[in-house]
């Protein structure tokens, strides 16, 4: 069985702020706000939700089908991508565009400011689902907008189940599209803010999304998370981490753990066990897609 990932491949920029943002960004000043943050730190990664969800995939011994946009600029990608496993044939790429890229700079509590330049992925619609046989799972992560709509329409229409996990992608849809996704998927996966922003978005709140799906996540970063599966909420504690270097990908990576127990039929509370273990390790290491997990 192959799991297909519907999101971003994007080239990370990671800068590393070493006070707090909270110390030099008065709110009494935020109408004309002016800062500059001094970053010794940079490196560029490999990232976006598809290339790390597959990545995390791939490090639990699974078969995964990305599917996204490039631009010319990413074939390195691609060939890394090839290299770890991981089945290329559907990926697309966009001639006179860059492969999407994100700016991300991490302050010392860890907070996060990102800018987005979706570059290739803006044409990620363009690219539709594969109509293949050995595909039964799928996950619809942050992707351009109108991809993001078509594949949850694809995999419905195919009766293929899906997580829909719109994470930064969230704020691109209003209340009725989400409901819309909501009806198509089978799970959903957000974090305690997006979570926030869903139900207020749609009316609904946490409760009675999961009576629509089969189940719910909401991820409270090192406190866990919250599960709700047949009308049952469960907090699944979180695993502390050898040490804090970096979050970004940590929920991607918690997402592979969620499509790997799927996968193997078990319940939505042992996948965020997984999970937490799997977002404890990505943590203790920089970048999105160099820590290593075994199966």
């Amino acid at each position: 069985m192959s799991i297909l990932v519907c999101g971003s491949l994007a080239f990370d920029t990671i800068m590393t702020f070493e006070g707090r943002f909270a110390e030099q960004i008065l709110p009494s000043q935020l109408h004309i706000l002016n800062v500059s943050f001094l970053v010794p730190a940079l490196r560029r990664e490999f990232g976006g939700c598809a290339g790390n969800i597959a990545y995390g995939l791939r490090q639990l011994g699974d078969d995964v089908v990305p599917l996204a946009a490039v631009g010319p600029d990413g074939q390195d990608y691609v060939e890394r991508m090839k290299n770890l496993g991981v089945d290329t044939a559907h990926l697309q790429t966009v001639k006179d565009s860059y492969t999407a890229q994100a700016m991300i700079m991490t302050d010392r509590d860890n907070n996060q400011i990102t800018a987005f330049h979706p570059g290739a992925m803006s044409m990620a619609h363009e690219n539709p689902g594969p109509a293949r046989d050995d595909i039964r799972l799928a996950i619809i992560s942050p992707d351009g907008r109108d991809a993001m709509l078509q594949h949850a329409e694809q995999l419905s229409k195919a009766g293929i189940p899906f997580m829909f996990d719109p994470g930064q992608g969230l704020p691109m849809f209003n209340g009725d599209e989400l409901k819309h996704f909501i009806e198509l998927a089978t799970w959903v996966s957000v974090n305690d803010y997006e979570g926030q922003m869903l139900c207020e978005r749609t009316g609904l709140t946490i409760e009675a999304i999961a009576q629509k799906v089969k189940g719910v996540v909401v991820t409270l970063a090192e406190h866990g998370c919250d599960v709700w599966e047949e009308g049952k909420k469960t907090t699944v504690p979180g695993v502390k981490a050898a040490e804090v270097l970096d979050p970004t990908g940590c929920g991607d990576a918690f997402r592979a753990a969620l499509l790997h127990g799927l996968a193997q039929g078990w319940t939505l509370a042992k996948c965020a066990e997984l999970g937490n273990r799997i977002g404890a390790t990505k943590i203790a290491s920089r970048g999105g897609q160099n820590y290593r997990f075994t199966a």
